[in-house]
């Protein structure tokens, strides 16, 4: 691709397009400290091999998992990536993982899709998946969109604040200029689970869908039998949000509970970590509803001459249909996050994910024990949950020195989002956190 950049004559006639005298007046809404650390001082000149240094430098002040020791969750997950991930979508077979417009040239990338849906199918327990969505917070927004479309005449949307409090502000934007929804905060329960009995309390009629995180933000396993009663009892549809699909290889599938939309954020999936992106998202339904599902899917099919070919077969996104009639405005996926999710689940097999849901769900719960009893700190919630938890630390501000000084980030700090869980830390342990870091976390909890 031709790289032509804008001539000062260009810059200058769009200046004054918009009404500006200088580029820097564009940013100047950003706070000056913010602008200051941004910058990358450079001195004019430098050879290709100098800025490498330079930048590597630059790189080297990150907190990596190489060098320090995480027990981070909250949406973002570290898990290890098997070798043939890299190599498989590295093929020139799948090299192209934009819109297959012509099926003809593009088999590998809608071969991919079509694994790939029938992999998300077989997770979720649901009858039908699309080919991939941006990430897992704009999945659980479509999700609400759907059901919209799904239940005209509702327009309350039940959102458990136990959800992912990114994932319920990309939600709220997305309903923002929508006159017809109500969003309706759903409290938590001291299991740290969905209060159901909030629900049957204040559904009704007006009902749309209620969205509830599976795992939950907290990591808590919900209850879905008593939420999907509460729903069918209103006629509202329930929707799932999964984050770390890898529990979805040992708890009882969405599907299996009789959800009707289950969607999630698929990183965990042999996506690297990569500062928190890229990702991707997964979107998945009861068949009866594929006709309203968002995004794109992959199909398969034979050629005149009676050979396995793959198709798009169902398209209904503002780019292959008029707008007005579209049921996303979603352009492109996340194809190759997704091919790599597809080959990491092809890799494992369904005995290899379980094993590996069995190793994480295992590991938390001996480290969350060992830090209650060895390091005083106190559940904060008492539901059943996978691989990460939520505890309170007494003093966490005085404490946190310890942890940086040891190269240590012990979990994510939740009063940010949750004003009544001051010094509460939600902490994820996955197979890379081994024996020996947890030992050092436990260690460093009691001061030693």
């Amino acid at each position: 691709m031709r790289y032509t950049p804008h001539t000062p004559s260009d810059k200058e006639q769009m200046l004054q397009a918009i009404g500006l005298s200088r580029i820097e007046e564009l940013v100047e809404h950003i706070p000056r400290s913010l602008r200051e650390r941004a910058g990358i001082s450079l001195p004019q000149g430098l050879t290709e091999v100098a800025v490498k240094k330079r930048m590597a430098a630059l790189a080297a002040k990150n907190a990596t998992a190489q060098d320090w020791r995480l027990f981070l969750g909250g949406g973002i997950y570290h898990h290890a990536i098997p070798s043939a991930v890299d190599a498989i979508i590295s093929r020139s077979e799948f090299s192209t993982s934009y819109t297959p417009y012509q099926p003809e040239v593009s088999q590998g990338t809608l071969q991919a899709m079509y694994e790939f849906q029938t992999l998300i199918c077989q997770l979720t327990g649901m009858d039908v998946a699309n080919a991939g969505l941006y990430d897992g917070a704009s999945a659980a927004a479509e999700a609400v969109l759907m059901a919209r479309r799904l239940q005209e005449g509702r327009h309350r949307v039940f959102l458990s604040l136990s959800l992912h409090p990114q994932y319920r502000r990309v939600i709220a934007t997305y309903l923002k200029n929508l006159e017809d929804v109500e969003l309706v905060e759903t409290p938590f329960t001291e299991s740290g689970g969905t209060d159901v009995e909030f629900l049957k309390g204040h559904m009704d009629e007006k009902a749309m869908c209620v969205v509830v995180g599976y795992p939950n933000f907290f990591g808590v396993i919900e209850d879905l039998a008593v939420i999907q009663e509460a729903c069918d009892r209103a006629g509202a549809l329930l929707a799932t949000v999964t984050t770390e699909p890898v529990s979805l290889a040992l708890l009882k599938p969405p599907g299996a509970w009789g959800v009707d939309i289950a969607v999630g954020e698929g990183q965990s999936l042999g996506v690297p970590m990569a500062l928190g992106g890229p990702g991707f998202g997964f979107f998945a339904c009861q068949k009866k509803f594929i006709r309203s599902m968002p995004g794109r899917l992959a199909g398969e099919t034979v050629d005149g001459e009676g050979r396995r070919g793959f198709v798009l077969t169902l398209s209904t996104r503002e780019q292959h249909i008029r707008r007005e009639k579209a049921t996303s405005n979603i352009c492109t996926s996340q194809t190759l996050c997704v091919l790599a999710a597809t080959v990491f689940m092809a890799t494992l097999g369904k005995g290899g994910m379980r094993r590996l849901a069995e190793v994480n769900a295992r590991r938390a719960h001996r480290t969350r024990e060992r830090l209650v009893k060895e390091a005083g700190l106190v559940p904060v919630f008492t539901g059943p949950f996978f691989n990460e938890f939520v505890l309170k630390v007494s003093g966490w501000a005085e404490r946190r020195a310890r942890f940086i000084s040891n190269k240590i980030v012990p979990g994510i700090a939740l009063a940010e989002w949750y004003p009544e869980l001051q010094d509460s830390l939600l902490i994820c342990v996955t197979e890379m956190n081994e024996e020996e870091e947890i030992e050092q976390l436990a260690r460093t909890f009691c001061g030693r």
